[in-house]
């Protein structure tokens, strides 16, 4: 007899089942964890130690700046035609504010090609230059050397306080020194710009610093030194670990910075000198430095027994090649955290599986691996999952019947899932109908179906989906009788080979949305047919209203579109010389945009928006001047500089009548008074020659243009002081508005003289409370405005508008127009736009911003405008240049506002990026085909256009 194979007991088998794969899961759980935890923290010192690289980049440049503006500004100096001592001390006041507006400067100094050399030092508080004492109080020192005839060197030292005036000349008879012969001026001489020598230790006041030197035109090097000791005392306090190392050192090796600042100077054959990193004796910084190339992240090394990560960093701005900034960081402080971390979660994962080890074996008492593993498959459709077959095989029957129940349960509950699903997401209304028909189907077990939606209008049901169109009628008309009973009406339509199950679809308030038909497998049971009926009957109101919402959904945003639209052409039609604006403005955008999407290289490879994106854009870009709306027409359509509600020209040409009856007057006076005819006559001709050419230049200033000369400015002045006699009261007549402008301006006794042009204290029209909340510091100004506001509502004084330089527009008058964007993002904020319009105000209200932040209203920078806020931008300019409709300017030809742009784009007005493709693709001359006169649509040569912006250094190469 053969001994029986031990076994193992069903709960020991579970339980210890259950803790092998908790230890198996939860260890390469810990240890993945462990893993990503390390690699996270590398990468986030990592990312520390880059942004501190950047931050010790950025403040070498804040301390250097200045200095090399002051230098570019220097190499200009008349100091640079000075020969003589004498004339050099002129220019003393420019370099000693040149030192002190400029803390990191320690000297300012200039060398000239005979050798001359001309310096001004910072002294600090008692410090000795050259082993001599220098007077109490000494605040500057200059120090010179001047060739004289004869071949005569002579060296002198001079004394200032710190207000700049002479303290006394100290006595350097030895003092001989020739620029020509330092580095600093050699290199500056063989460079076109600004050259900067290796850091070094500064003799004077033992600092970190470098000298900065450039060549002017004139053959004179300008040089300055400049400290970095700021610097360097900032390295202790950026110490990612308590045991980091930090040392920036320059292209040379040597140390301009450490933790320990004692340590970066030494004192040599030479005398105090930087320290090299062999003598700083940090191994692992040298090293860091020795591993540049490969070092840019965290580089894993071992010295003495001790990991450490290093890295090697460039830094800029310390001498004409960069320097680096070398970091080690002790891989033990840095992973310190995750290691206990991972003995943590070990002695968790232990105790865990002590306590699985007891409930497996209780739990396995009661159960059998087939129900074991139906319990899983259900656990999987408890979340929804469906992707796994159901069912198992068993010797018990109870187990086989519930394994194929489960399986039913499992297909009919995903395919209900997939019709829930669809009909609250999918917004399509012909997609929606055909998914759920399809799923529908699969229950029905049949092999087709239709759904047919009821117009109302017409009186008849029309297919909108269908998986056998050769069963079903495209349409189904309704009468009175059949729309009693519309499923019954449809079944009657169908052939009889098949069995169909008909379902009519109602709304909430009863209303007929249409009819679902379904074809139903002839295997069903009778039973089954009903019960699938009552299933398909309560599904059949929720697809009802999933159908009447989709309808009213797109409904309602066919409602909105045209309101929108409504509010466009309302705009445009407000005046004819914007009237077609808003038209054309949205469909040169979307053109733009669409070829920005379909990109597939270059800078808008990556760019793609939604389906609602795109929508919003839409949106935007039709309300992007809805603000007009509250422009006053008469500033819109201003086409001369007089115009209000009428040209004012026409009072100003009956003053000049006046004068010109007053010169008849005299005349006929002087006749009556028995004076010479002929003189008479001779000064009425004059006078009246003058005023009809003094009318004519008014008149001509009225009407504006691209510059108005200053003495034509000058002459209305001399124009206007000429006075008329006015005898009827100005105050009569009046409305209310016209009375309070009125108020505080005193009534002069009748007849008053007056000026021919006047600038009156009434045409200053107040804001009052209309002022609207443009400035950045208005409590008022919730939106970020950033705008400047005129003193004045209005100005509508004579002179002061017939001596506008530009155009027609007075200041207070552009602002009114440019207030148009103000308006459209405060009537846009008010209203209630859902999730996927919410950026429709910031969208409509961000087209007048420029990339260098000098736009309106808000002032935005290039990083915080999106790429469709430049796309609309680009379409509002270009339509604007070539519209034939304003009243200030000629329709311009594509070539003219083409050049216009790439000259925007290069002062950073547009994107360059955006503009390249609109040319590249077309768009401009599309656009032209479709709205420009044929006249307007010259060539543009698309390449030059682009090398030019490439030039200028825009776009990528």
């Amino acid at each position: 007899m053969g001994k029986t194979k031990s076994s193992v007991s069903l709960q020991w088998l579970i339980a210890w089942s259950m803790v092998i794969c908790l230890l198996a899961m939860a260890s390469l759980t810990v240890w993945q964890g462990y893993r990503g935890s390390r690699t996270l923290l590398i990468a986030a010192a990592n990312d520390a130690a880059q942004q501190l690289g950047v931050l010790l980049n950025e403040r070498s440049e804040r301390l250097l700046g200045p200095a090399e503006s002051a230098l570019r500004i220097l190499n200009y100096d008349p100091l640079a035609q000075s020969n003589t001592l004498e004339q050099r001390l002129q220019r003393l006041p420019v370099l000693i504010e040149t030192l002190r507006s400029n803390r990191t400067l320690s000297a300012v100094y200039a060398g000239y090609p005979n050798g001359d050399f001309f310096l001004l030092r910072r002294v600090e508080s008692g410090l000795q230059a050259g082993g001599r004492q220098l007077p109490r109080g000494t605040a500057y020192l200059v120090q010179s050397i001047e060739h004289l005839a004869g071949a005569n060197v002579q060296g002198r030292w001079l004394a200032y306080d710190n207000q700049g005036e002479a303290l006394r000349e100290v006595a350097v008879s030895d003092y001989r020194f020739d620029p020509r012969t330092r580095p600093w001026y050699q290199l500056a001489e063989s460079a076109s710009d600004i050259v900067l020598t290796e850091p070094y230790l500064f003799f004077t006041n033992r600092n970190i610093g470098v000298t900065m030197a450039r060549r002017n035109p004139a053959g004179v090097v300008f040089g300055l030194d400049a400290s970095l000791q700021d610097l360097a005392g900032e390295v202790n306090d950026l110490r990612l670990t308590p045991g980091t190392e930090i040392a920036l050192v320059g292209e040379r090796g040597k140390v301009i910075a450490y933790t320990d600042l004692q340590r970066i100077v030494t004192d040599g054959a030479e005398g105090l000198q930087l320290a090299t990193l062999p003598e700083l004796g940090v191994p692992v910084l040298e090293a860091a430095h020795n591993m540049a190339a490969e070092a840019r992240t965290p580089q894993l090394v071992e010295l003495g027994g001790q990991e450490w990560y290093v890295l090697n960093l460039p830094l800029r701005k310390v001498g004409n090649n960069p320097g680096s900034i070398l970091i080690a960081m002790p891989a033990k402080e840095l992973l310190a955290g995750v290691r206990d971390t991972l003995r943590d979660q070990a002695r968790l994962v232990f105790a865990l599986a002590a306590l699985l080890l007891l409930i497996g074996w209780a739990l396995g008492q009661r159960l059998g691996q087939p129900l074991k593993s139906l319990g899983d498959q259900v656990e999987q459709l408890a979340g929804f999952d469906f992707s796994a077959p159901i069912g198992v095989r068993s010797r018990i029957r109870e187990v086989n019947d519930l394994s194929k129940m489960t399986a039913r349960m499992a297909k009919a509950i995903a395919r209900f899932q997939t019709i829930t699903l669809t009909l609250s997401r999918e917004t399509n209304l012909e997609r929606m109908l055909d998914l759920v028909l399809e799923q529908l189907i699969a229950i029905a077990g049949g092999q087709g179906g239709a759904v047919y939606l009821y117009d109302e209008d017409d009186g008849v049901l029309r297919c909108a989906g269908d998986t056998r169109p050769v069963h079903y009628p495209g349409s189904v008309p309704l009468d009175d009788a059949r729309l009693k009973d519309p499923a019954r009406s449809l079944a009657s339509q169908l052939d009889d080979e098949h069995r169909y199950l008909t379902l009519a679809l109602r709304d909430r308030q009863g209303d007929l949305q249409g009819v679902l038909a379904v074809e139903v497998s002839p295997l069903l049971t009778n039973e089954a047919v009903r019960s699938l009926r009552q299933f398909l009957g309560s599904l059949a109101g929720t697809l009802a209203v999933a159908i009447e919402t989709r309808q009213l959904f797109d409904d309602q945003q066919l409602l909105l579109e045209s309101i929108i639209r409504l509010l466009a052409s309302a705009i445009d039609a407000k005046s004819p010389y914007t009237g077609g604006h808003c038209d054309r403005v949205p469909q040169l955008a979307e053109m733009l945009l669409e070829q920005a999407q379909q990109a597939e290289e270059g800078p808008f490879a990556s760019f793609a928006l939604t389906q609602e994106q795109r929508y919003a854009f839409r949106t935007a870009a039709w309300l992007h001047d809805c603000g007009k709306i509250t422009s006053p027409e008469y500033v819109v359509d201003k086409a001369t500089k007089l115009e209000t509600l009428y040209n004012r020209i026409h009072e100003i040409r009956t003053r000049f009548e006046v004068l010109w009856r007053e010169a008849d007057i005299r005349y006929w006076q002087g006749r009556a008074a028995g004076e010479d005819e002929s003189v008479l006559q001779q000064t009425r001709d004059a006078e009246q020659a003058r005023l009809r050419e003094e009318f004519a230049v008014v008149a001509k200033a009225n009407t504006g243009g691209e510059f108005m000369a200053q003495e034509d400015r000058e002459r209305l002045q001399v124009i206007g002081k000429q006075t008329w006699l006015r005898y009827f009261d100005n105050r009569l007549g009046l409305s209310g508005d016209e009375q309070q402008q009125l108020i505080g301006v005193s009534a002069a006794a009748l007849p008053v003289e007056e000026q021919l042009l006047m600038d009156r204290p009434e045409h200053l029209v107040p804001w009052g409370e209309r002022k609207p909340p443009v400035a950045a510091n208005d409590p008022a100004n919730r939106w970020g405005f950033d705008m400047e506001l005129p003193a004045h509502s209005s100005n509508l004084g004579e002179l002061y508008n017939l001596s506008i330089a530009r155009g027609t527009l007075t200041a207070e008058e552009r602002f009114k127009i440019n207030d148009h964007i103000v308006q459209t993002l405060i009537m846009l904020s008010t209203l209630p736009f859902p999730k996927a319009l919410a950026r429709v105000p910031e969208l409509a209200a961000t087209h007048h911003e420029r990339l260098d932040g000098t736009g309106y209203p808000r002032r935005l920078s290039a990083e915080q405008l999106s790429v469709e806020d430049r796309v609309l931008a680009i379409a509002d300019i270009f339509e604007a240049l070539t519209a034939a409709d304003r009243p200030y300017k000629e329709a311009k030809k594509l070539s003219e506002s083409v050049r216009i742009m790439l000259f925007m784009a290069r002062d950073q007005h547009l994107d360059a990026r955006l503009l390249a493709l609109f040319l590249s693709t077309g768009v401009h001359l599309q656009y032209g085909r479709r709205f420009l006169a044929p006249e307007q649509l010259d060539e543009v040569d698309v390449p030059a256009c682009i090398d030019q912006l490439r030039g200028w250094g825009l776009l990528d190469d």
